[in-house]
């Protein structure tokens, strides 16, 4: 039942189907293709258009955004080891929820002073260079929302979006300075940011020079990883 279940996803992929369609590509019974596209329905693996006709449903999005989600995961433990041992500063991959933002992979510093952000710390959407590049490609109204209480402006994230990377000292806590780059999806919608931390004293008023290429480099490479995973 698996293998004709699988038969009808996979004669959805080319597009909407009416049932005598999904008959005729599937070589099953027209009861059986009704019965497994009807149930197929139930758990929003297909669904209907507005006229009527069987297409593949929203859940199916949703399972390949979270294998991608884990994909991300995977690969992200060495990258952001790679981009702390390359930069010296503690590095983390951010994922927006809703008006936090979490720290889902981390890589600190061994030795010395640390700006240590656990992983699964939820920190805010109003400062810090990870949450600017998490709001800067934003629907305008969300990202007009996301402004009201920020501490960084939508000049700011004009900046971000021009160059592709953003910055922040002391935005997020007095004399931490961050640098941050965004994590594309296969569609090209920002899903994450990869940053690096530290004091101000090393980092200095203007970390982005010193560190911009390192850190848009980790990001891309995420994004690539997702994008060979949506192939």
């Amino acid at each position: 039942m698996l293998d004709k279940a699988a038969s009808v996803l996979g004669a959805l992929e080319s597009g909407p189907a009416t049932l005598a369609q999904l008959v005729t590509a599937t070589g099953l019974a027209r009861p059986t293709a009704h019965r497994l596209a009807v149930a197929l329905e139930h758990h929003r693996m297909v669904t209907r258009d507005m006229q009527g006709r069987f297409v593949l449903g929203p859940r199916l999005n949703e399972l390949a955004t979270a294998a991608g989600e884990d994909r991300l995961l995977a690969a992200a433990n060495p990258v952001l080891t790679a981009l702390r041992d390359h930069t010296g500063e503690s590095a983390q991959l951010y994922r927006r929820q809703g008006d936090h933002r979490i720290c889902v992979a981390a890589a600190e510093r061994p030795v010395g002073l640390r700006d240590s952000i656990p992983v699964g710390a939820t920190l805010t959407m109003q400062a810090g260079s990870a949450a600017q590049i998490l709001l800067a490609w934003e629907e305008p109204d969300r990202l007009h929302r996301g402004l009201r209480e920020a501490k960084f402006t939508a000049t700011i994230l004009s900046g971000v979006r021009r160059r592709g990377w953003a910055q922040s000292v002391s935005e997020r806590e007095l004399g931490v300075a961050s640098v941050s780059a965004p994590v594309r999806g296969p569609s090209g919608r920002v899903v994450a940011a990869v940053s690096i931390s530290g004091p101000v004293e090393r980092l200095s008023r203007q970390p982005g020079r010193l560190h911009s290429g390192s850190v848009a480099a980790a990001a891309n490479r995420l994004t690539e990883v997702l994008r060979r995973a949506g192939e």
